[in-house]
Formats: C-alpha cells, sequence, structure tokens
C-alpha cells in the first residue's frame, strides 16, 4: 500500500510540478539577470514553492473540514481540474499559458509592455515569489494534487513521506533552474514536446482515478 502511494504521489508531482517544463519559463522570466542573480532567484523561489506545498499538505486537509467542504468533492473538482492540465499538456497549451502568465505579471509590476525586458535587480527578487514560486511552481494543479495525496495518507509516516517527495521535487526544480541554459539546450523543442505529451497523457489517467475515487465514495 504504501509503495503504491509513494508511486502514485511521485508521478502526480512529477506532472503536476514539471521541474523539466520550468526551465525555459525560468530562462524567459530572469532574461538579462546575472547568473549570480539568478541563483539568487532559483533558490528563493524553490524555498517559498516548497513551504506553500508543504504547507497545503500538512493543514489543506484541516482547511477543506474548515470549509465544510467533504474530500469525495474536492477529490472529484482537483480531478477535473488535473484533467484540465493534462489536456493542455498533450496539446501544448499549458508551456504557452505559463509564459503568458508570466511575461503579463511582470509587465504588470513594472507598469510596461508585455515583454519582460529591463528588470531591475529588485524586480528580479520580487519574481522569485510571482510569478515563479506563485504560480509557476506551486500553483493550482500543484496545490490540488498536494492537498489529494495528502488526504489519502493514512499515517503520519505517509505523510512526512509526501513531504519527502515535495522536497525531492523541489529540489529537482532548484536544480533544473541552475542548469537551465544546458536543460533547454539538450532537450530541444523536440524532445520537450515528446515529454510533455507523455507527461499530460499520464496525468489524465490520474485524474481520471482521482475523479472515480470521489464519485465511489459519495455514492458509497
Amino acid at each position: 500500500m504504501l509503495d503504491d502511494f509513494l508511486l502514485n504521489a511521485f508521478a502526480t508531482l512529477l506532472v503536476t510540478i514539471d521541474p523539466m517544463g520550468l526551465a525555459p519559463i525560468f530562462l524567459g522570466v530572469t532574461r538579462g539577470a546575472a547568473p549570480a542573480m539568478r541563483r539568487t532567484i532559483a533558490i528563493r523561489g524553490s524555498v517559498i514553492a516548497g513551504a506553500i506545498l508543504i504547507g497545503f499538505a500538512l493543514t489543506g486537509t484541516t482547511v477543506l473540514t474548515f470549509l465544510g467542504i467533504s474530500l469525495p468533492a474536492f477529490r472529484i473538482a482537483g480531478g477535473l481540474l488535473l484533467f484540465w492540465i493534462a489536456f493542455e499538456m498533450v496539446f501544448e497549451k499549458r508551456d504557452k499559458r505559463k509564459q503568458a502568465s508570466a511575461e503579463q505579471a511582470l509587465a504588470q509590476e513594472r507598469g510596461e509592455g508585455p515583454r519582460p525586458h529591463g528588470a531591475t535587480g529588485e524586480d528580479l527578487r520580487h519574481i522569485a515569489v510571482f510569478p515563479l514560486a506563485i504560480p509557476l511552481i506551486a500553483g493550482p494543479g500543484a496545490i490540488s494534487a498536494t492537498i489529494l495525496l495528502a488526504s489519502e495518507a493514512q499515517d503520519l509516516l505517509w505523510l512526512a513521506m509526501l513531504v519527502g517527495l515535495i522536497v525531492l521535487m523541489i529540489g529537482s526544480c532548484l536544480l533544473v533552474f541552475i542548469a537551465s541554459d544546458r536543460v533547454d539546450r539538450y532537450l530541444g523543442d523536440t524532445g520537450r514536446s515528446v515529454l510533455t505529451r507523455l507527461l499530460g497523457v499520464l496525468l489524465s489517467a490520474l485524474a481520471v482515478q482521482f475523479v472515480a475515487d470521489g464519485v465511489k465514495a459519495i455514492m458509497a
């Protein structure tokens, strides 16, 4: 049981966070930054996103209970949200949407046009929080997946293992950000397209399973 939970959690977090897919977006939002500043942004953004996801893993179920939302209902809603993300990945819409959201957020912060050129050091430090940590790493899909997985944890050991997986995934994001130039060159357009579609198909199956589990729980 624990092995199945860990495998499911690993696959779900890998697809919803998508460290490899964030490499070109990270390069785009940190355009013009010095290498030292880029590393600082990567570390800060990863730490903030990790804290957010761990916080939802530890308190998400309590928040749902407080709001009067049942776990089966959240499984259905979260599954539908994850399925929409999977749909975007299969048809290559997610990366374009993330890139557009990131550029729009940067433009709004500086009151400029839609392209993130000419950012100051202070602007770049703010990028670590928004849009890098939220919503690019810890977006709605990742947060929903985290709460769903935490709700399936049967004891503190399972929950601790989930937190460990979150730390591992955030660490993967940090490594990808630091090596983003090499990763983007290595994958290329074809590699990113194939990887995104494969992960999208996997996520769609996981999303259907979440919805099915929620429906069965409500029917019971």
